[in-house]
């Protein structure tokens, strides 16, 4: 008898425990009929903000606003230049170029998938104005170097942190790091809402208050508007949802860190290439991504063992046809281009039994074997 699948993602078993307590926040927003903002909304604003360890939290409708409303925070214009990883989703591009910037694309450190700090140096221009740091996989970038050369070029520091609440970079939370930092509650993240959601996180009173009037149309007195500005509105049942789940996060965040060290031990004897902590760095797991040769064939293989795998990235972001007009061509970035043709995701979630995570090694031992 075949055994069960072990999944990449299970986030049934994750919010099982939580049903009742999400559906009656859920039943308070819609008795309240108040469904946009709201209380719910500024209730997980403030505990987010000081689970952070940050001053200010502003609920959006996605990750992808949060990075749009900081780019624009940041004062990016046509001809600016905002310097990113190429190794990304698309939103870490897509911020700059919605403002009429140019994204500029420079390689990451191979063993973080993190923007090489050198790299983005080399890159900097009379025209850079920001440069867009993506937490890669739940692991913090290098922010003492790349806080230096934005000192030094007085550029804007955004955090990517889509992936990465609760991870630690010497000491301090991401999200706390740079001037703003920008995060997703989509239901894959480490900290999931029912749908799409989304914060920026800031320590500076200016801009959050800023950013408050430009998610809500640039309004801060109803039908008065000082600039224009965005529905970004974060919708209540989402805060609702999140600041049920938001307790949780510090013990999901544990049992990931745990399942990621049991893998190092696991795998240690295989010919991958495993994800491994930067000094003075706490990643947050959000996926286990290993490295190796003939990727797609591997994972064929462990499907057919009844394994589930991801890849989320098989094109680098400089080779999509939609940045075409940049000029790059394959081999520009060769470590992101060799990251997106060898990385794959083993099954990581917070509720993975022992048993599953012993399935998921016994298979690429017999892969390998």
């Amino acid at each position: 008898m075949s055994q069960p699948f072990v999944p990449p993602l299970d986030l049934q078993s994750l919010l099982a425990p939580h049903r009742e307590a999400i559906a009656a926040a859920i039943a308070e927003v819609i008795d309240s009929c108040h469904y946009v903002l709201g209380p719910k909304v500024e209730a997980f604003e403030q505990a987010f903000a000081a689970y952070c360890e940050a001053a200010h939290c502003i609920g959006v409708n996605s990750g992808t606003s949060a990075l749009h409303l900081a780019t624009r925070l940041a004062g990016i214009e046509p001809g600016d230049e905002v310097i990113t990883t190429p190794y990304t989703f698309a939103s870490s591009a897509w911020c700059a170029s919605y403002q009429g910037a140019k994204p500029v694309f420079v390689d990451i450190d191979p063993a973080t998938f993190c923007l090489d700090p050198a790299a983005v140096e080399a890159a900097i221009t009379p025209r850079t104005k920001a440069i867009v740091a993506v937490h890669l996989y739940g692991h913090p970038c290098e922010m003492s170097a790349l806080r230096a050369l934005c000192v030094k070029h007085r550029l804007t520091l955004i955090e990517d942190a889509a992936q990465a609440h609760g991870a630690r970079y010497k000491g301090k939370r991401v999200g706390t790091l740079g001037d703003m930092a920008c995060f997703s509650f989509y239901p894959t993240k480490n900290l999931p809402c029912a749908g799409e959601g989304g914060a920026l996180v800031t320590d500076s009173n200016k801009l959050d208050t800023r950013g408050r009037a430009l998610r809500n149309h640039g309004s801060v007195e109803r039908y008065f508007h000082h600039e224009v500005g965005y529905n970004y509105r974060l919708e209540a049942i989402q805060g609702a949802v999140l600041g049920v789940l938001l307790p949780h996060l510090e013990g999901w965040t544990a049992a990931r860190r745990r399942l990621a060290h049991r893998y190092h031990e696991l795998l240690a004897d295989l010919p991958l290439k495993l994800p491994r902590e930067a000094t003075g760095c706490e990643s947050v797991y959000h996926l286990y991504t290993v490295r190796v040769p003939e990727r797609d064939k591997l994972i064929a293989t462990l499907k057919e063992q009844g394994v589930g795998t991801s890849n989320h990235y098989p094109r680098a972001m400089h080779l999509q046809p939609c940045y075409a007009e940049l000029g790059y061509k394959e081999g520009s970035l060769p470590v992101a281009e060799s990251a997106a043709q060898q990385a794959v995701n083993l099954p990581m979630f917070p509720t993975m039994t022992e048993e599953q995570q012993d399935r998921v090694s016994d298979a690429l031992h017999a892969y390998f074997a």
